[in-house]
């Protein structure tokens, strides 16, 4: 974070409030925003893997899918998987793009 900013809104007499808005907000929401992305991400994931192991969700579904062997879909809830992740990915750069 960039002191010179918050120093510049302090000179001006801004409240904390506006300091805040100003200031602090427009440095930490790109960052911000792609953490949550990354962490949306993760989770999904997560919740494949976790899912193979005996938990339900996504990750259930694909291993039923598998000891079925269905595999037309378990391959289409792979590729599903993917796509969800690149449009997490994309989404993400979009939004730090638009808010920086």
């Amino acid at each position: 974070m960039q002191k010179s900013q918050i120093e510049a809104i302090d000179s001006t007499g801004a409240s904390w409030w506006q300091r805040l808005h100003y200031a602090i907000t427009p440095q930490i929401m790109p960052r911000f925003i792609g953490l949550s992305f990354y962490r949306l991400d993760i989770n999904f994931r997560e919740s494949a893997v976790i899912g193979i192991v005996g938990a339900g969700g996504i990750g259930a579904t694909l291993n039923t899918a598998i000891e079925r062997y269905e595999y037309d879909s378990a391959g289409a809830i792979l590729i599903l998987i993917i796509l969800i992740v690149m449009l997490c990915e994309y989404a993400s750069g979009y939004l730090r793009k638009a808010v920086s």
